[in-house]
Formats: structure tokens, sequence, C-alpha cells
């Protein structure tokens, strides 16, 4: 009789058998389609004896019959006693001879363990608020006349934000390092191009001046002949110009997309998109927030196998965004403990959810898939293509599902624990 032996909390090991002659069926079957295609001196495809068969390919059918026998009889055990298995069995034959007429196996394996959620009504969230406001409107309007700037020569000091032409010597001990020297250089000031030490020595200076300075390099600049070693640069200003901005009229709307050139539709729209952006950012960081008081309150053994699978998982997703970036990692192998900590809390927190929307009813509805299909195709010239995008295919349709699912929890969340509003400044929330 099959029995099932605790091992450890989530660890399992089932104890069975299987009848040689469900795996001699399956031999047969498997020779007769090598049979089909076989090609052996002699021997017409199809016509080969099952002796001369057994004799090439006995080996290979029997340990692929054996493998899919196995699997079965673990699969319909496992689901006539409901247990929830996580990740995949381990095998192990405890028959030596494979001609006996039963060959008795293990199967070791983990299975989900029981979602033990603490008391949400005590963890404490700090949720994070924002009301845009006509100043951040107008400044965004700012930075676009900035983006379409044009430059005007002028005789005055440089200042910032100007454009100028520079001629400029580094040494280093008295010896000019490498990239250390240039002719005719450009450079806008506060852009961030050149260091912020090496800008602010230009600001303040005349057409035709000449100045001299020593500047430390940062211990983790590129440079590495230079980096945390101090130099000294000797600067000529040759040129010096102002941006002039656009005015805010019918080309400058036209120049950023709006067709017919109507300043107010063009407000309207940064107003609109940055309320969008603004939007996702708080939902994004307050999720994060919610997401982190479960985890704080959720104590229960993970499996091993759904964590390494996780960890695995990371670690590619790592070295795929690294090669897109640039970077060669062909033949790179990053230790994959290097994501056990991100991996235990995505298992964790992925176990919590869907205990959450089960015990709790918090399906995704489909007229909140739709809202939320809509709210984001309004960031594409034509929305309503994007929406048929996402309705032409489950799969992408079930990425906006997941998304609602973990809105529905961040609310089911933000509902019980203890929340606290933190209001925040533009530049904090956008990064800047």
């Amino acid at each position: 009789m099959p029995s099932v032996e605790t091992v450890s909390a989530l660890e399992r090991r089932l104890n069975a058998s299987i009848p040689q002659q469900a795996i001699s069926g399956q031999v047969a079957a498997r020779l007769k389609h090598f049979g089909r295609t076989a090609k052996i001196a002699g021997f017409r495809p199809g016509k080969i004896p099952t002796k001369i068969l057994d004799q090439y390919f006995g080996a290979q059918a029997r340990q692929e019959a054996l493998s899919e026998i196995l699997q079965r009889s673990f699969v319909e055990l496992v689901q006539a006693r409901a247990l929830k298995v996580a990740g995949n069995p381990e095998f192990e034959l405890k028959t030596n001879d494979l001609d006996a007429d039963i060959i008795e196996y293990s199967a070791t394996f983990e299975v989900y363990p029981e979602v033990v959620l603490g008391d949400v009504a005590a963890a404490t969230v700090e949720r994070l608020t924002y009301a845009l406001s006509q100043a951040d409107v107008d400044n965004t309007v700012a930075t676009l006349r900035r983006q379409r700037a044009t430059y005007a020569a002028v005789t005055r000091a440089a200042q910032n934000e100007d454009k100028v032409m520079i001629d400029f010597v580094g040494k280093l001990e008295g010896v000019v390092f490498q990239g250390g020297e240039a002719r005719d250089y450009p450079v806008t000031l506060g852009s961030g191009r050149m260091m912020p030490e090496f800008e602010a020595a230009i600001v303040g200076m005349n057409i035709g001046e000449v100045k001299s300075f020593n500047m430390t390099f940062p211990e983790n600049y590129h440079g590495k002949d230079v980096a945390g070693k101090e130099v000294t640069f000797t600067i000529t200003l040759k040129s010096v110009e102002e941006p002039v901005l656009p005015e805010v009229d019918a080309d400058f709307a036209m120049a950023v997309g709006i067709n017919d050139g109507d300043v107010s539709k063009l407000v309207d729209e940064i107003r609109s998109n940055l309320a969008r952006e603004v939007e996702r950012r708080l939902k994004s960081r307050n999720k994060e927030a919610a997401m982190d008081a479960l985890a704080k309150v959720a104590t229960f053994e993970l499996p091993k196998a759904l964590v390494s699978h996780e960890m695995e998982r990371l670690m590619h997703q790592t070295v795929q965004d690294m090669e897109q970036r640039g970077m060669k990692m062909k033949g790179m192998q990053l230790p994959p403990e290097l994501f056990r900590e991100r991996a235990e809390k995505r298992v964790k927190l992925g176990l919590v959810l869907a205990d959450l929307v089960e015990k709790n009813g918090l399906d995704a509805q489909p007229e909140k898939i739709r809202a939320l299909v809509e709210d984001y195709a309004q960031s594409f010239e034509h929305p309503e293509d994007v929406v048929r995008w996402y309705y032409a295919d489950p799969s992408r349709l079930q990425e906006i599902e997941n998304l609602v699912l973990e809105e529905n929890v961040v609310e089911w969340v933000l509902a019980r624990a203890q929340v606290t509003d933190k209001p925040l400044e533009f530049a904090e929330l956008m990064g800047n």
C-alpha cells in the first residue's frame, strides 16, 4: 500500500510501487514508435523485428517508460491524497532488479505551507501622498522650453545654463593625464556633463580669461589613473552663449505634439500626464509599503524548491538586464545566493497574496481590469489600439489581472493596518 511519511515541516516522502506490466506495455509502444523511422542496415523502416529494435533502443525505451510511469504514478497518488506539491519530486528506486514484477520507489517532495498571517491591525504603514499643483505644471512647461532653447552669443561673464566654449589642460603631478586635454570643447553649465567642481570653476569667468584650479576626482571615478587624486586644471574661456527660450505660443505647442497649436490643450495634457505619473508612483511606493507590512506579520516556512527556483529566475533576469545595457556577460555566472533574500520575500508574498485573495474574495473583477487597461492606454497616441492589443491575448491580460489583484490586497491592508500619511515633495516623488 502506498504511504506518505512526514520528513520535516514541509517535506514529505511517498513510498509506492508500480507493476512491471505497466512498464513493459510502455516499452513496447516506444519500440514500435522507434521502428517507424529507425534506420538499421538490412531492414526497411517499419519492418524491423521487435527483437532487433530492442537491441538498439531497448535501454532508452525502458528509461523513458519508467520515467513517465513514475511521474504518472506520483501525480495520481498525491492528487488522491489532496497534497499540494511545491516543486519537483526526487525519485529513488528501491528495487534493484528492474525486471522484477513490482518496482518499488520513493518520491521526496515539499508541500505548500499553511499561510499564517499575524495581526494586520497591529502593522504600521506609512502612506505617501502628494497633491499636484499648478507650479508643477508650470515647471514642466519651463523644462520643455529649456529643452528647445536656442543660444545667442553674449559678452558678459559665464553663468549657469550658459553654453560655453573652452580649452582645458589637466595635469597630474605636472604631467597631462590621458583625456585631460581638449580644445574648443563645448560645455552647457549646470547640465552635469562635467564634474560639478569643474563647471563651478567656469561660472564667473570672462571671455579670454585663463584660470587654474585644483580638483580631486572621486575614488570611484572611471578614469583609474586619476581616481581619488588631486589634479590641476587650466581653463581658457573662448565664448559664452546664453539660452533663448521659446515663447509659449502655437508654434511651441505644435513643436511638442499639439497638432492644432492650442496652448490650453498643451497645458491640460501636461497636467493630465503629470497626474497619471504621480498616481502611478504613489501606487508603486505605497504598494511596496503595504507588502512590507504583510511580509513582517506573515510567519511560516517557505518551500526550498520555490525559493531556489525564484533565485535562479532573478539571477537570469539580472544577467539579461545587464546584457541589454551593453555589458558582456557571456560565460559569466552570478551566484544565485546573491538573490536569496529577494527570492524569499517574493515567494512569501506570492503565497500570502494567493491566500488573501482566496479567503477574502479579492479576485480581479472585469470592470477593474478594463479600467486599468484603459488608464494605461492613455499614455499612447492611439489608446483604443492598446486596449485591443491587451484583450487580443489572454497572457497579456493576465499581467493586468495580477496588478489588479495586488491593488485589491493593498486596499485590504490599508483598510486594516495603522496608516499614517506622509506628504512628499515633487522632486522626491519623481526621484529627481
